[in-house]
């Protein structure tokens, strides 16, 4: 069934379930060149088909940054990463804080690499529009979604990061994605 989600005869394994390798740098230009680097490297590595995202947040007011660079928006992560998203969002808060209401719309975005040992390649993108809200609201999720306040009538005003997972999960930038990925995932799961 690939409405439903329901896709049989795939083992998914993680990174953690296949020989370590040092990961890929990401220099692309786009969601879409990054999630490539890494599943082509996945492929290259392990001889397994692979399936890698890239994601962040694009906001309409800062011309689509801070995009890919979402996670280190705020300069490099420290050594553990923590702290990063307090800074990453203190800045998007001050780049905005002149900014109206009605002009900070944003999405996730999400971009899905699923490479074959064939060479050949499916990508996919979702994005889940809102927009950045002047403040953080709620603990769950991670990154900017304490600012994100999304389009969905089922949020019903609160951030993503006032969402439980499970609300979250059917709405968002990566659930879209992945999708429209479930046609190939399928296909693969025939051969």
């Amino acid at each position: 069934m690939v409405d439903g989600a329901e896709i049989t005869g795939l083992d998914v394994l993680g990174l953690g379930d296949v020989d370590p390798y040092p990961e890929p740098v990401e220099d692309g230009a786009t969601f879409e060149d990054n999630a490539l680097v890494k599943a082509r490297e996945a492929v290259a590595r392990t001889g397994l088909a692979s399936l890698a995202d890239d994601s962040g947040i694009a906001v309409d007011a800062l011309n689509g940054m801070p995009g890919i660079l979402s996670a280190r928006w705020s300069g490099p992560a420290g050594q553990d990463g923590a702290g990063q998203d307090e800074r990453n969002n203190d800045l998007l808060l001050a780049q905005l804080a002149d900014v109206p209401t009605q002009r900070r719309g944003a999405a996730f975005v999400s971009v899905c690499a699923l490479v074959l040992p064939d060479g050949s390649e499916t990508v996919v993108r979702g994005e889940w529009r809102g927009q950045i809200v002047g403040e953080r609201r709620g603990t769950g999720g991670f990154g900017y979604d304490p600012l994100f306040l999304p389009d969905d009538d089922i949020a019903a005003g609160r951030t993503a990061g006032e969402l439980n997972p499970a609300e979250k999960d059917a709405l968002s930038h990566r659930h879209k994605a992945l999708q429209q990925l479930l046609p190939a995932l399928a296909e693969l799961a025939e051969a």
